[in-house]
């Protein structure tokens, strides 16, 4: 296959044929409690719609602790058709007991009803502080009101995407458009993320994750496409997809209770269904993953108080599993990130990482370097478990960037894993520490 050529184009989920969507405000965290009041009557319910059903797939957190609404999802994408979502910010439903499932299947009822889509085709998705009963009375409203709203114009996408936002400081959104077996062909997505983030998503939420690549404010992303999929063969792209993408980013090291990706599909572009032998299922593939990896990195640069991204680039491990343990390692040791914020090349801290990881370390076989994103260009700090002859003014340098890149070599064998981490600032500490004498402060 020659190198896939798509253009960006606007409408993020409502980009493809057949998909509507609407955001309204319904006040479901209550104006002036929690973090996010400050935004004032920022929208908080969203619906995106397919105007015919349509192939799903999704992958769901891997924590043992999930919450109402991806225990909905998991179950009722096994069918492998869906024709809507319904997510709100505001309140993750999370820990919720039966009131919660009982809730997350109320909301799903009443998209069913006001859209006449069987209840089994709706899926849900919540995010915001655990432990806290929907307010189901603004709940409704907002779904009445948003299937009212319904359009497929770039403000119905975006003020969708405005609802989904919790600690979000810019939304996420991209939609792109391809040929595929001579059909244009468009993918959209929109996410939500900024802290709580180190998704390990599979397609059933059970642990490990589906993929050897290593596990996949909560994360969210719902990805819309005209193309025309099989399920099984749909599942599979988005699990690649996902594997490297979202499972591949981490600001805070931690894992939410509603990490979730869905996925509509509703072959509207009118292409031949890809199965898995299809020939032009690696185009689409491709497009996938452009779209998921995107996604993924607005999250990391995001953030909460993120002042800079790292890409964490482990090679020559002696398995995909130590390559993995290597770079998690790295990414989430609170201080090589504070290191990173303060734009010190610690190399200590690295390689102490390193060796308390589960991954197979020789001291004198490991090398350490700094590149510009996307370089082969390394400024070496390590070489062989020994500093380089380069200067710290160099280092400091090379690590002074918003964005770079740290190459890690282990030299134990071929195997390689990266990941898009985030520093640690004072900025995160001071909006996640909160003041419990002021529960405007509290997140979730």
């Amino acid at each position: 296959m020659s190198k896939l050529k798509f253009t960006e184009v606007p409408g993020a989920v409502v980009a493809p044929q057949g998909f509507l969507a609407s955001g309204v405000f319904c006040d479901i965290k209550r104006l002036g409690t929690g973090k996010g009041s400050n935004k004032g009557q920022k929208r908080d319910l969203a619906l995106i719609v397919s105007e015919v059903p349509a192939t799903v797939a999704g992958m769901f957190t891997t924590n043992q602790i999930c919450a109402a609404p991806v225990k909905v999802c998991a179950e009722r994408v096994k069918a492998g058709t869906a024709q809507a979502i319904v997510v709100n910010s505001g309140n993750a439903n999370a820990c919720t007991g039966k009131q919660g499932m009982k809730d997350a299947l109320a909301m799903t009822a009443l998209v069913a009803k006001q859209l006449h889509i069987p209840d089994a085709q709706i899926l849900v998705g919540s995010t915001g502080r655990i432990g806290v009963n929907l307010p189901m009375a603004n709940v409704r409203e907002g779904i009445l009101g948003a299937a009212q709203l319904l359009g497929n114009d770039v403000p119905h996408a975006d003020e969708a995407v405005e609802a989904i936002m919790t600690s979000d400081t810019r939304s996420k959104k991209i939609a792109i458009e391809f040929k595929l077996g001579g059909r244009t062909v468009r993918i959209g997505g929109m996410c939500k993320g900024a802290g709580m983030i180190q998704p390990g998503m599979s397609a059933t939420g059970a642990r490990p994750a589906a993929l050897p690549q290593g596990l996949h404010a909560t994360m969210l992303c719902f990805i819309t496409t005209d193309a025309a999929v099989e399920a099984r063969t749909l599942h599979a792209c988005l699990q690649e997809a996902v594997a490297n993408s979202f499972n591949r980013i981490t600001v805070d090291g931690d894992m939410s209770t509603n990490d979730t990706v869905l996925v509509l599909a509703n072959g509207l572009a009118g292409n031949a269904r890809l199965g898995r032998k299809s020939a032009e299922l690696k185009a689409f593939q491709v497009a996938l993953n452009h779209v998921t990896l995107e996604l993924a990195k607005m999250i990391v640069r995001d953030g909460e108080g993120v002042h800079r991204v790292v890409t964490v680039r482990v090679a020559g491990a002696k398995t995909i599993q130590d390559a993995d343990a290597a770079a998690r390692a790295v990414a989430n040791s609170a201080l090589v990130k504070t290191s990173w914020h303060g734009g010190d090349p610690n190399w200590g801290r690295i390689i102490d990482a390193l060796g308390y990881s589960p991954a197979k370390v020789v001291e004198n076989k490991v090398d350490i370097g700094y590149s510009a994103p996307g370089s082969s260009k390394v400024l070496w700090s390590l070489k062989r478990g020994q500093p380089t002859k380069a200067t710290f003014k160099e280092l400091c340098a090379a690590a002074a960037p918003k964005e770079f890149d740290l190459h890690i070599r282990l030299n134990l064998g071929k195997a390689s894993a990266l990941m898009y981490a985030a520093d640690l600032t004072e900025a995160y500490v001071d909006y996640n520490k909160g003041d419990v004498t002021d529960p405007t402060t509290l997140g979730g």
